[in-house]
This record gives structure tokens, C-alpha cells and sequence, in this order.
């Protein structure tokens, strides 16, 4: 089982014939995702060859590219001023799952993309500015590296994208159920606790890792969340304890004003929900590796 994306998703790439998306889409392919088209309305009707002599068509649009091959999921790989517009046509497409890679998307951009989803009732977002997700040996739809961990009973949700790959690492051991980076801006799709509700309902999610930052009070609502309704095993770790406040560190969400945001009032919330959170990630990894070894 995975949640949000399995072996039976058919991808589309949005920007595919771009460099950006013609590498990631090279890897996708050769981790066994069924990439099954892109789109470029100025090279619709071209087809690109892939290594392997795989080849993949170019679609005018997302709606024609849902129509030809049954396209449930999109990756977007188009720059930042045209991001909102891509996303855009993806949702007025009746895209399942769209998910944006793109980083530097105006915030008025992600918000009304996020609004118009939402109103849709039908498209899933992940991003923007994001690594996207992994089921690994099912699919992979984004830029997460496919050979660093197999499939196993641990899933993930991670703000950052170099923590997911690192935390993939360290448990490579256990292997992944999903590994999903929602990303890090201020208005982002999918959040924290969307995948803990996945993975809760997921059979074969044993235990989650949740990995966030400094910035806004997503881990606390999280926390909240995790008290409630989570009766998996939870183990967290929230990057920036070294960050100065009032200064904005790497992601344009990680911005701490006064206590609010901190990862010191984040690590009290989630320890008060009785999730165990790790000092480094290392430690996060061990206190997982802990919990797996007791299952």
C-alpha cells in the first residue's frame, strides 16, 4: 500500500521538454514511474526518447494528455511565473494529483492556486517548492532519489527535501511506505497534517516520521492533530534550534517572530502530543530504528 501515489498511477509532466524536467523525468522513468506523457502546447505531437528507448508523447494540453493516456497525476516543472497557470489547467483538467516542484512561486500565485484546488474538490496539491513523493518500488513522481531506500512500513512527511532524502537514508534499513515532501513555503497544498491522516489510515504505514522547520505554526496544529487522531507511533524532529530570530532561513516560510514559531515551542508541542523528538536527525532516525525493532 502507499498513500497518494501507487503503481497504478499514470504520470504526466508539465514542462517535461524542459531541462529541468527532461532529467527528472529521465529519473522517474528509470525508477519505475509510469511516465505516460508530456505537455508543451509548442511541441504538442512531438515524442521524446527517453534512455532505454523509451518513448513518451507531447501533449497541447493536460486535458488532451488525460484524455489519450488515463493521466491521474502531473508533475510540474515550469517556471515560477507560470507555475500558478500550469497548475491551473491541471486542476481545471480533473487531475487527481498535481504536484509542484517549482520554487520561487509568488505567494498570491500558491494561494489562489490553492484556493482554486480546494474549490475544485477534486485535485490533490503537493508543493509548490517541493521534492514531491516516493512509493518506492511503486512510482516516483518528483525529484526525490529512488535508490536510496526501498519499501518498507515507515512513511514520511518532511518540509524540507534534503531531510526527507537524508531521513530515507537512515532508515533504509526499514524501508518506506510513501515519503512525501509537502515543501516549505507559507501556503503550500498538502500539509503536515494531510499525510497523517494518510498514514493513519494506511494498512501497511507502521510507524511516521514528521520532519518540519521554524516558521508559522504548522507543526503545533499537527501536534494537535496527532493527539487526537493518531494511535501510530510518531517521531518528529524540527529543524533551525540554531536559527536567529526574526531572520529568514532558506524557505520562505521559516521565519520566526517572537516565540511563535520556534522550533523549541514546536519540539514542546509535539512532545506534549507524546510524539519523541529527536535533538539532530540522526537521533530522529535512531528513535524511529527503536520503535521498528519493537513492532
Amino acid at each position: 500500500m502507499a498513500i497518494f501515489l501507487t503503481k497504478d498511477s499514470k504520470v504526466i509532466v508539465q514542462g517535461m521538454t524542459g531541462s529541468e524536467g527532461m532529467k527528472h523525468s529521465q529519473r522517474m522513468l528509470a525508477s519505475g514511474t509510469n511516465v505516460v506523457g508530456g505537455v508543451n502546447p509548442r511541441k504538442a505531437g512531438e515524442t521524446v526518447t527517453f534512455d532505454g528507448d523509451v518513448s513518451v508523447p507531447v501533449f497541447g494540453t493536460v486535458a488532451e494528455a488525460m484524455e489519450e493516456t488515463g493521466a491521474d497525476v502531473s508533475v510540474i516543472f515550469v517556471p515560477a511565473a507560470f507555475t500558478k497557470a500550469a497548475a491551473v489547467e491541471a486542476i481545471d483538467a480533473g487531475i487527481s494529483l498535481a504536484v509542484v516542484i517549482t520554487e520561487g512561486v509568488a505567494v498570491k500565485d500558491s494561494a489562489e492556486l490553492w484556493a482554486h484546488a480546494k474549490a475544485s474538490g477534486t485535485t490533490r496539491v503537493i508543493g509548490p517548492n517541493c521534492p514531491g513523493l516516493i512509493s518506492p518500488g511503486q512510482s516516483n513522481a518528483g525529484i526525490i532519489p529512488a535508490t536510496i531506500s526501498g519499501p518498507g512500513k515507515v512513511g514520511l512527511v518532511s518540509k524540507s527535501g534534503t531531510l526527507t532524502y537524508q531521513m530515507m537514508y537512515e532508515l533504509r534499513d526499514f524501508g518506506f511506505s510513501t515519503a512525501v515532501g509537502i515543501g516549505g513555503d507559507p501556503i503550500i497544498g498538502t500539509t503536515h497534517i494531510d499525510c497523517l491522516e494518510a498514514f493513519e489510515n494506511d494498512p501497511e504505514t507502521a510507524a511516521i516520521v514528521m520532519i518540519g522547520e521554524i516558521g508559522g505554526d504548522a507543526e503545533e496544529r499537527a501536534a494537535a492533530y496527532i493527539k487526537d487522531h493518531v494511535t501510530k507511533p510518531v517521531v518528529g524532529y524540527v529543524a533551525g534550534f540554531t536559527a536567529p530570530e526574526g531572520k529568514t532561513m532558506g524557505h520562505a516560510g521559516a521565519i520566526v517572530s517572537g516565540s511563535s514559531g520556534t522550533a523549541q515551542a514546536k519540539k514542546d508541542a509535539l512532545e506534549a502530543a507524546g510524539v519523541k523528538v529527536g535533538k539532530t536527525p540522526s537521533e530522529t532516525a535512531d528513535l524511529m530504528r527503536e520503535i521498528m525493532q519493537s513492532l
